[in-house]
């Protein structure tokens, strides 16, 4: 299997909320809680140990508070190449109503200057070569510019790595400027991102086709519970999920991410790739947390998924 680096500039400690209904300005009672070290890279690296991928992950992590964090890394067996920042990593709060809505309520998280950000660098340069592929993911911190960002993607690809981009806003903006190998965006975040809509498959091809001369040779186009469309040098395909019960959509798309990443980096074929990844998708929709957690409803998922050629309408 590969070994795979994961950049989280901001994780958080995700507080999920479980409960029937959401009743603004009234007191509502949980019928649980649960408390995760979370994150876009950290969640995708999750799934793709599950998969048998070694895992290394980094990014900025809070000094006052790592202990989940740490707890985690121990558990999965990843080695730990954060950098510690003075303050609290940020707590964000997910409230999972029973209908699979989700409301976020995100922390601020911890100022990241330029000296850590200078000893991220540092670290990457050391580590980085060996691994087949980075996955930088999530938000940036207070303190981090999108400039510095399309830096780090543009120095990521000189040191050999295939660069997996899963951001949005000014973020994504100016990642996209850096041609990474791969981009895993909703169409809402590639509308903001592209200045331009992206809402037909017709719209979605030439936009994919715009990205592929800046360099960007997979572009994957999440659609939710309408499933995802996947963009590279092979024919376009559209993968439909099966309907599962839906617990949260917290992760659904790291997820994604990861099972899109594993295909590409094990070789197997474009369909049986994005077949996976949408199942991979639809079990974390139906769980709380992250990662494969069965690999039996897995199978039985990828046989619901449904997987055509796409063709513009």
């Amino acid at each position: 299997m590969a070994k795979i680096l994961t950049l989280t500039l901001n994780p958080a400690l995700d507080l999920t909320v479980q409960l029937a209904r959401l009743e603004p300005g009234a007191v509502n009672r949980s019928q649980a809680m649960y408390t995760h070290a979370a994150g876009k890279g950290v969640n995708v690296a999750q799934v793709l140990a599950d998969l048998g991928h070694q895992l290394t992950v980094s990014g900025f992590l809070g000094a006052d508070n790592p202990q989940a964090f740490e707890a985690l890394f121990v558990q999965r067996g990843f080695v730990d190449a954060f950098i510690r920042v003075p303050g609290q990593t940020r707590s964000n709060i997910k409230l999972a109503e029973s209908d699979g809505r989700v409301t976020d309520v995100n922390g601020p998280g911890p100022e990241v200057d330029e000296a850590a950000q200078h000893a991220l660098l540092e670290r990457l340069e050391q580590i980085a070569p060996g691994h087949d592929a980075v996955v930088v993911a999530g938000s940036l911190p207070r303190g981090v510019s999108p400039q510095w960002l399309q830096a780090l993607l543009v120095r990521l690809k000189d040191l050999g790595l295939k660069v997996a981009l899963d951001t949005s806003g000014d973020a994504l903006r100016a990642g996209l400027a850096a041609g990474p190998w791969l981009i895993k965006p909703n169409t809402e975040e590639l509308t903001e991102a592209l200045l331009s809509p992206v809402l037909s498959v017709a719209e979605q091809a030439a936009a994919a086709q715009r990205l592929h001369a800046q360099g960007v040779e997979h572009v994957v186009i999440s659609h939710g519970a309408d499933g995802v469309n996947w963009f590279s040098s092979a024919p376009a395909l559209q993968a439909v999920p099966p309907k599962v019960s839906v617990a949260s959509t917290v992760g659904a798309g790291d997820s994604l991410l990861a099972g899109v990443l594993h295909g590409l980096l094990s070789g197997d074929s474009a369909e049986q790739t994005l077949r996976r990844a949408t199942a991979i998708a639809a079990m974390a929709v139906s769980q709380i947390g992250f990662g494969i957690s069965d690999a039996a409803q897995l199978a039985q998922l990828e046989q619901g998924v449904r997987v055509r050629p796409l063709t513009e309408q």
